[in-house]
């Protein structure tokens, strides 16, 4: 077998662009185009566009789908309406996080649950182990999409000048089958940057017609090409987790502070459900560590993995770190103990390389969008 990362069909044009290209879960993926502060910039002032066709598109369909569904996973699809999508996780027996997912329902008995690239082939797994006994089809449709991203206060005006689709009725976390520049389009209103935006799930032979389209019509509003690295940083200060980060199979939706995605009240039997029972218990009994911010007080980054501490004891556990563009500071993500989580606690500091760098704790997000 090739080891070599697979290409999206916007490579070429990622290339002609100029971009710094990274393996990023096995696929060869723009980092940036030039400056990652001003992608960064664009996103949250203007708009930016991204190739996310890395992600895992899974099509689960037949008469049975929802009960399948509803098994495998610990939200309760059942209550998905048409068009609408839910972001919910698919965890192993023992309530460890396999992965954070968003599924749309694309029809009467078909659903789309998009995976992150990493764990695609994982979901794929899973979800065809667990449909044995339903009747229902689990699909691959990597190969299907392309994936593309606009994203910022100005996409929703861009986007609108380019299709008849109703984005004035389409709610966060929706979707709905449109034309784009004459590209036939499934247009999700969903993102992982903190700002409006919507997501476009096209045939992979019109990406480029497509991206060529949107960028026309985006000059204007400076709407520019972005990569992978601004798109961490905005989705670390829209205090949004990062699967391999904030969410691992070593913790259960409880111990990341979503608890809220399990629903307990759906009918049946799901997978994980007895030892998310107790998890969920455990936690009301005794707080896990919880994930909070971190402002440095310095200048110095922290980094994934690094130790957060107080009073010379170790209380916690960076588990993403940045420059943030927009508020000027380093600032992470980490699990720290209960009795040092509340926003504003003092006398915590990060490991930096055998220094114990000041950081003061707040509530995330870090940012929120103005309505």
């Amino acid at each position: 077998m090739s080891t070599s990362p697979r290409r999206t069909a916007l490579d070429a044009l990622h290339r002609s662009l100029g971009a710094t290209m990274t393996d990023f879960a096995g696929w060869d993926m723009p980092l940036r185009y030039a400056s990652e502060r001003d992608e960064h910039t664009a996103v949250r002032t203007r708009a930016g566009l991204f190739d996310l066709s890395h992600m895992g598109e899974i099509t689960v369909s037949g008469p049975r789908a929802v009960d399948l569904l509803d098994f495998a996973l610990v939200g309760n699809i059942s209550t998905v309406g048409p068009g609408r999508a839910r972001y919910t996780m698919i965890c192993r027996e023992d309530g460890g996080i396999v992965d954070d997912l968003i599924v749309y329902r694309t029809g009467e008995t078909e659903y789309m649950v998009v995976a992150n690239a990493g764990n695609a082939q994982i979901v794929l797994d899973a979800l065809t182990e667990r449909a044995a006994g339903f009747d229902a089809v689990v699909r691959d449709d990597r190969d299907a999409y392309a994936l593309l991203a606009i994203q910022g206060p100005e996409s929703p005006g861009i986007l609108a000048s380019l299709t008849d689709a109703d984005l004035d009725g389409l709610k966060y976390y929706a979707g709905l089958p449109g034309t784009v520049a004459g590209v036939p389009a499934m247009i999700a209103r969903t993102g992982y940057t903190g700002e409006d935006g919507f997501e476009l799930f096209v045939d992979p032979q019109h990406a480029e017609k497509l991206w060529q389209a949107l960028t026309e019509a985006g000059r204007d509003a400076g709407l520019i090409p972005c990569g992978l690295s601004c798109r961490d940083t905005l989705r670390l200060e829209a205090g949004m987790p990062l699967y391999g980060h904030e969410l691992t199979t070593a913790l259960t939706p409880f111990d990341a502070g979503l608890g809220r995605v399990v629903k307990f009240e759906k009918p049946g039997d799901f997978v994980g459900r007895a030892a998310l029972e107790k998890a969920a218990e455990r936690a009301e009994a005794a707080p896990p560590r919880k994930l909070v911010g971190l402002v440095a007080q310095g200048r110095r980054v922290p980094r994934a993995g690094m130790s957060v501490v107080a009073g010379g004891e170790v209380v916690g556990e960076v588990t993403s770190g940045a420059p943030s563009p927009t508020l000027g500071k380093p600032i992470a993500m980490a699990y720290v103990d209960a009795a040092h989580a509340g926003p504003g606690t003092g006398g915590v500091g990060v490991d930096i390389r055998g220094t114990h760098e000041p950081y003061e704790v707040v509530a995330l997000p870090f940012y929120k969008r103005r309505k």
